[in-house]
């Protein structure tokens, strides 16, 4: 009820009741005592609004006293409501760590399921809504998903923070920083980053540089330097003990063993790239296979059968088929062996 509605009707009932008393039932004036203390003679009619009077004062107290505190509760609401936004936004952005800290049951509950629940806006920038920070949050996502740089620091975001991986790739992608920079600060960025970053590195980096950072080496950047041994464009040359010790730095199988020494046949002086392979596979009889093929591949019969002729009779089969066939004079790609 609103108070000045209720202050008119309040003082409208006061003024008929004084009214019909005053006209109907005795208009007299009478004197009374209160805890002894006497009072001047007024009319019936007054002593009658008297009591409405202090009624009305009574009920306009007490609803005073519960709109204060109706105010209070909604004050509260108000700022749960608040804080579930900025707990949304939160969510947006991948803030595991944030907490928030609501007074009202219903928004505990909720801001619980909104603190333990991964969120992720789905929409495009025409999301609108009549908060302006969820609006600059799922703006900044959908830039950062764009491909575009977005200054995330006032956001305060772990460095595991998927829009964090993302806009430094960004980053990366558009030059604002380079490969270097990158790999001289390793802890800034996201492995996989690392590796794409170290990856265009090898493409033309001096071998020095190369092995400064070898410990972001991945089997398809040691391919890269490979393919770099004596080429035409960013040629790279290669002691076979520095390519050891990047060989030693990943792990691959025997086919991909196989495919290193295909990749080095094209440009490789062929006998470096025969010491390379036996100086490896007198350390990893995993290597015996590629040792072979590159022996087959460079015509040097003798010394691949004087391998096949000591192994086990189940081992290197499909070399053993192409030695059969070489035997009889035919004439197959040992392509067609691996």
């Amino acid at each position: 009820m609103y108070l000045k509605r209720y202050t008119i009707a309040a003082f409208l009932l006061m003024l008929l009741t004084g009214l019909y008393v005053n006209f109907y039932i005795s208009s007299e004036s009478v004197g009374m005592d209160f805890f002894g203390i006497p009072l001047p003679a007024l009319s019936i009619a007054i002593w009658v609004v008297v009591p409405l009077f202090v009624l009305y004062i009574a009920s306009v107290f007490h609803m005073a006293f519960y709109s204060i505190l109706g105010g209070f509760k909604l004050r509260r609401y108000e700022k749960d409501y608040e804080m579930m936004l900025d707990a949304i936004s939160d969510a947006y952005l991948g803030k595991k760590e944030a907490k928030h800290y609501f007074k009202t049951p219903r928004y505990q509950l909720l801001g619980s399921l909104v603190e333990h629940t991964a969120m992720f806006p789905t929409h495009d920038v025409s999301l609108q809504s009549d908060n302006e920070k969820i609006n600059s949050v799922v703006k900044l996502i959908e830039d950062v998903k764009n491909g575009d740089i977005v200054d995330l620091k006032k956001y305060a975001l772990e460095a595991t923070n998927p829009l964090v991986l993302q806009n430094n790739r960004n980053r990366y992608v558009k030059g604002e920083i380079n490969s270097e920079d990158i790999l001289s600060n390793p802890d800034k960025y996201s492995p996989e980053l690392l590796h794409e970053a170290y990856g265009d590195f090898v493409e033309t980096s001096p071998l020095y540089a190369i092995e400064k950072y070898k410990e972001f080496l991945s089997k398809e950047s040691l391919f890269k330097v490979l393919a770099r041994i004596n080429a035409d464009e960013n040629r790279l040359e290669v002691s076979n003990e520095a390519l050891i010790e990047l060989f030693e730095t990943v792990e691959l199988s025997d086919k991909e063993y196989i495919e290193a020494s295909v990749i080095l046949s094209h440009d490789m002086i062929p006998e470096q790239r025969m010491k390379l392979f036996e100086a490896m596979s007198a350390k990893n009889d995993d290597i015996m296979s590629a040792y072979l093929y590159t022996l087959y591949d460079l015509e040097m019969l003798e010394a691949a059968d004087i391998i096949l002729e000591i192994s086990q009779p189940e081992e290197y089969a499909n070399f053993k088929a192409y030695q059969a066939l070489k035997k009889h004079d035919e004439h197959y790609s040992i392509n067609l062996f691996i």
